[in-house]
């Protein structure tokens, strides 16, 4: 009989393993390039059988028993989604075949965190900052209702 190996089993010694890549940026290009096929297969097979503007929603979550897989679960829809946390969130535009970023909110504690720290914030993390700002004034939630037509006026919603 094969003797089945436990998740944790199979995953500690990957977790011990020296990294192929030492190179922040290799990897970061590597998780983009994944992230980005992932996008546009969504939109791909969203769009075979709709044709107006959608939205595709990526949340990010953390497995609870393995603190250092993250995995991203992307799914479109034809309405804008409520701001959350580990979310992000773009706009396929059916006329001009584009797909426009429209927001990420991180984790609750990178939240809080960047908040916190604003003045902190490296220039790369400015953009992610803006969007925790965006999100935690309620902007982010009037730009959904904007996106989704549930305002009366349109133009009351003003970017700071």
């Amino acid at each position: 009989m094969n003797e089945r190996k436990t998740l944790g089993s199979q995953v500690e010694p990957l977790l011990n393993k020296e990294p192929e890549s030492r190179d922040p940026i290799e990897l970061q290009r590597e998780m983009q390039k994944e992230y980005h096929s992932n996008l546009i297969q969504c939109i791909n097979d969203f769009k075979k059988n709709n044709h107006s503007d959608f939205f595709v929603v990526v949340i990010t979550k953390n497995e609870k028993l393995l603190p250092n897989v993250f995995r991203n679960y992307f799914f479109a829809r034809k309405t804008c989604p409520t701001p959350d946390y580990d979310q992000s969130v773009f706009h396929y535009k059916h006329d001009i075949e584009c797909a426009e970023y429209v927001w990420t909110v991180p984790s609750r504690d990178a939240c809080i965190y960047l908040r916190d720290n604003a003045a902190l914030v490296s220039p790369e993390e400015r953009q992610l900052l803006g969007f925790v700002l965006d999100f935690s004034d309620g902007y982010l939630y009037s730009l959904c209702k904007k996106l989704n037509r549930e305002c009366k006026e349109s133009n009351h919603i003003i970017k700071k």
